[in-house]
């Protein structure tokens, strides 16, 4: 397992004497720790993987360590760095291709290593997870007495992929994907360094934000994309990578939207104003350009649970439980498969009724208070429950509406200064048309009228409904009536007859 075989030795013989041949995320792969991008948090001083790569030996060695995090983060890099600065033997299988006999010729060299010279051997298995129970078992020994540090990466859970005791026989160390700034950073080491573009292109600004939103915190892809649009800019002559030679390499357009300037808002306010205006195909498409431009989702849901109370309200109240549900489920899940209950939630908003009754409600509501229309609040609603307040006249003559048949008392809420405003405003659109007559009837019990025209109560529906159907069995009884004598009639002038 030491030595390579013939052809992996000629391969990195030719990368060797024509480096150019290695892509450029080969080129480029970090030789210390200070070079790797991002991570920081595991990078710090006395960090296990600062420890293996000071090969910290001895009653406190380091353990075995778990990799897990999306692609592109860093785990196959991190090996290698550590690869080039242990003194024993580094070895590297992939669990893709290997099997429980490579695992065990590895341990077998291990062992052999370290009573013939004592040199120890430090393993890093890539995607473990597709190590079956029994190949992911065969591992314990070995890492259980130290006769290998075991580095293993992995992209799925490794609570679930991982069987537990060699969970509890290694550090998990948790990889996040690389921010904007660590992939722009990255970008101008490889256009400048000699491993790199060594300066013979330049990166425009638009090409340059381009390739950060392609690469998706994915250094890896980040790297594949530049040599891409090098190359297209290297073929046509072109002094610098420019967005529309980038556009054209890797085959993608550029979304025109600046997260942080006018774009993140014209887009923005397109999406409400569309859902407002209830044309969902705008609303996909200005919600698929906000997607691709690599929005935050909580943004986009942030603005579709504002839009469910502003512009549907009280026409559909189950908008704003929609939208709060898409919200909670986006930061549950995040990108890519965000993007459809996104998509479910601005659906339903825009199709639903509109209405901005509420909006409009507090909103005047707000502005009487903000003019000074803030009278006392009525003795008989006041506080009666401390000693003393009888006295002060607090709570006398409030009525309890509970005690009432119709369940409303006659009486004055509102101070003397707003009394007989009415704010809320209802519109008879959707399911705002039942609230629109609760108002209106309401209102009229609270000014004390008896009999209001316009609209009745909802226990009156029953008793209309029981005066069209009064007399329907009588009709019934009269229509048939008669009808078995006629046929009597009729029988005497049959064939027989």
């Amino acid at each position: 397992m030491d030595e390579p075989d013939l052809f992996t030795a000629a391969a990195e013989e030719l990368q060797t004497r024509e480096p150019g041949r290695a892509p450029l995320a080969v080129r480029m792969r970090p030789r210390t720790l200070d070079e790797v991008a991002g991570q920081r948090q595991l990078l710090k001083p006395g960090s296990p993987l600062r420890r293996l790569v000071a090969n910290s030996r001895g009653p406190a060695a380091t353990s075995s360590v778990i990799l897990w995090g999306p692609p592109g983060t860093g785990k196959t890099t991190l090996a290698h760095v550590i690869s080039q600065a242990v003194e024993g033997r580094f070895v590297e299988l992939s669990a893709i291709t290997a099997g429980v006999k490579e695992v065990r010729a590895v341990i077998d060299g291990a062992r052999r290593a370290v009573g013939m010279s004592g040199r120890e051997t430090v393993l890093f298995l890539d995607e473990i997870h597709r190590f079956s129970k029994a190949q992911q078992d065969s591992l314990l020994p070995a890492v259980e007495n130290r006769w290998v540090t075991l580095i293993a990466a992995t992209t799925e859970n490794p609570y679930f992929s991982v069987i537990s005791p060699l969970l509890s026989r290694s550090l998990l160390l948790t990889l996040e994907s690389l921010t904007d700034e660590d992939i722009r950073a990255l970008l101008r080491r490889a256009v400048e360094d000699e491993r790199g573009l060594e300066g013979a292109l330049e990166l425009t600004a638009e090409a340059e934000d381009h390739l950060v939103r392609l690469a998706g915190g994915d250094a890896r892809r980040a790297l594949t994309t530049l040599e891409a649009a090098a190359g297209a800019a290297l073929e046509k002559g072109e002094a610098s990578i420019s967005l529309a030679t980038t556009e054209t390499a890797v085959n993608q357009a550029a979304v025109r939207y600046d997260k942080d300037g006018d774009q993140h808002y014209d887009v923005a306010s397109a999406l409400i104003k569309s859902i407002r205006g209830s044309d969902v195909d705008a609303t996909l498409h200005y919600l698929a350009r906000m997607i691709e431009a690599g929005e935050d989702p909580r943004f986009i849901a942030r603005r579709l649970m504002i839009s469910a109370s502003e512009d549907v309200g009280l026409a559909d109240p189950t908008a704003l439980q929609t939208a709060v549900a898409a919200a909670q489920a986006v930061a549950l899940i995040g990108f890519p498969e965000a993007r459809i209950i996104l998509s479910q939630a601005a659906i339903a908003l825009a199709l639903a009724p509109k209405s901005n009754s509420a909006y409009l409600a507090i909103d005047a509501a707000l502005a009487d208070v903000r003019q000074g229309l803030a009278g006392a609040v009525p003795p008989h609603l006041r506080d009666a429950h401390y000693g003393g307040a009888g006295k002060l006249g607090h709570g006398k003559g409030y009525q309890y509406p509970h005690d009432l048949p119709e369940g409303i008392a006659a009486q004055q809420y509102a101070p003397d200064s707003v009394h007989g405003r009415e704010y809320y405003r209802p519109n008879r659109r959707g399911g705002e048309v039942r609230y629109a007559d609760t108002v209106e009837w309401t209102r009229g019990r609270l000014r004390g009228e008896r009999r209001v025209e316009k609209a009745e109560p909802k226990a009156a529906k029953p008793e209309r409904k029981a005066e069209k159907t009064a007399g329907k069995p009588e009709r019934k009884a009269e229509k048939t009536a008669g009808k078995p004598e006629r046929k009597a009639e009729q029988e005497p002038g049959t064939k027989g007859e």
